[in-house]
């Protein structure tokens, strides 16, 4: 059956898959994911970072088409109870000036029962995971070693999940040293780079009440706004650059993880025009990552 090879880039130039952060917004990942696959792209490696740390990590296990529905399936039955708890211990511990507001064991779990290997470079397909120091803030390339700790370290977000301590670093979220790390992409060896981003929500009428919502809010504001920069960067280059555009107008919190099956169906199907115009025939940046308000 077609639907259960897994991808294999094109030999000769060589396209990694760079997956941003963005919180519950990682499920628009989902949809460019199934429109790209569907067009008949195939990555030759994945680098991710925050949310698209869990995407990339959970797509390098079963790199098909029918493990994009399954990542799917997967993003539709997740609550924001299951990723992030906030609850009576989570003041408890605020009481007792613990560093996080919020335990990843529930997040553990779900990355315990969904990844289909333990270790990075048993992947099916090669993936990197980018996290930050944070003792230095300096960038972090997960390549090998335990896949779950990997992805928690990159998707700790400072202050709302506790550090991974691996190779006797303390490690956080990827954004603050790279969240969307094309030039990790390209350090790897990519000739050519895709990114998709989860963008950010430019349609909210108020910001986002509570503490985790208005981080997560910001931290999707300076990941757009990181990937506008690395853009402009890249330009000219002779690393050939797309960006997927990503959604608007957009008025879901990347806190609010009830709206992931219509995210996803918009993503594909506006990833689906996108290619349809020639979209992947284009540099540039998409005017939607750029700053405005909707």
């Amino acid at each position: 059956m077609a639907e259960t090879k897994p991808v294999v880039g094109n030999a000769q130039r060589r396209t990694a898959f760079v997956l941003a952060g963005g919180g519950s917004l990682g499920a628009i990942e989902v949809g460019m994911l199934q429109a790209l696959l569907d067009w008949g792209e195939a990555p030759a490696f994945l680098v991710g970072a925050s949310a698209g740390a869990i995407n990339a990590a959970y797509f390098a296990g079963d790199p098909t088409v029918a493990g994009a529905r399954e990542l799917e399936r997967i993003w539709c039955a997740l609550t924001r109870r299951e990723v992030l708890p906030f609850n009576l211990g989570s003041v408890f511990g605020l009481l007792r000036r613990r560093d996080h507001l919020v335990d990843s064991s529930g997040l553990r779990r779900l990355l315990e029962r969904y990844l289909p290997y333990r270790q990075l470079e048993d992947a099916a397909l090669p993936v990197h995971l980018v996290a930050s120091d944070i003792l230095n803030g300096q960038e972090v390339l997960l390549s090998a070693g335990a896949a779950v700790d990997a992805v928690l370290a990159s998707a700790a977000i400072p202050g709302v999940y506790p550090p991974v301590r691996i190779g006797g670093r303390w490690l956080v979220d990827g954004g603050v040293a790279n969240n969307t790390p094309i030039s990790a992409a390209i350090g790897l060896g990519a000739t050519r780079v895709i990114v998709l981003p989860t963008g950010f929500a430019c349609a909210l009428e108020r910001a986002p009440s509570g503490a985790i919502a208005r981080a997560m809010h910001a931290l999707s504001l300076l990941v757009a706004r990181q990937l506008v920069y690395d853009a402009e960067r890249f330009a000219g280059t002779a690393v050939e650059l797309r960006i997927v555009p990503s959604l608007c107008p957009l008025d879901v919190s990347p806190y609010d993880y009830s709206a992931a099956a219509r995210l996803i169906a918009r993503a594909r199907t506006e990833t689906c025009r996108w290619l349809e115009q020639g979209g992947l025939d284009r540099a540039g940046t998409p005017p939607q990552l750029r700053e405005h308000h909707d």
